[in-house]
């Protein structure tokens, strides 16, 4: 089998991290529109993650998180996203290299992202504090909306795994 020099590999993971980076920045400028909404699952100690020390022991393989309808200061930059979520009610922080992420998911129109991490530096997480509660939203949800779930990821199985969670639960009826 012939070499590949050229490493097509890395560069259509990095194209395809190019897709989420887009579609972020989009989120952050202008809102989600329509029925959009993200699952981001990624690891939880790769380099450059920061987790408050409290989700970091919820979550300590890996978090998914959802963009949905409360989230705000989405700031998307080269090489890492930061959003402010609130977990059981707790104003959260978190900063997510693109490199960290494993799966990108937007249920509303069936389109998902994988990739491998594999070769991702697992460190001690840099951890940050909660959010103030007085974090200004940037994403507003329309009024007419409600959040249907909590935007707090499922917890982690008593085997320390990801639960596997039925997108349908999230979905309008």
């Amino acid at each position: 089998m012939a070499t590949d020099h050229i490493r097509y590999d890395v560069l259509a993971r990095d194209a395809l991290r190019g897709v989420l980076r887009k579609v972020l920045s989009d989120a952050a400028a202008h809102g989600l529109p329509g029925e959009h909404h993200f699952f981001i699952t990624f690891v939880s100690k790769a380099e450059g993650v920061k987790l408050s020390p409290r989700l970091l022991a919820q979550y300590p393989e890996e978090m998914t998180i959802i963009l949905q309808h409360q989230f705000w200061d989405l700031t998307i930059l080269e090489d890492r996203f930061e959003v402010g979520l609130s977990f059981g009610g707790i104003p959260e922080r978190l900063v997510v290299p693109f490199s960290a992420i494993k799966s990108f998911l937007d249920p509303s129109v069936k389109f998902g992202l994988q990739f491998d991490t594999s070769d991702v530096a697992e460190v001690a997480p840099a951890t940050l504090p909660a959010a103030p509660a007085a974090s200004a939203v940037s994403v507003p949800a329309p009024a007419a909306e409600k959040a249907e779930a909590e935007e707090e990821p499922a917890a982690p199985s008593q085997s320390g795994g990801a639960e596997v969670v039925r997108l349908d639960r999230f979905r309008k009826k």
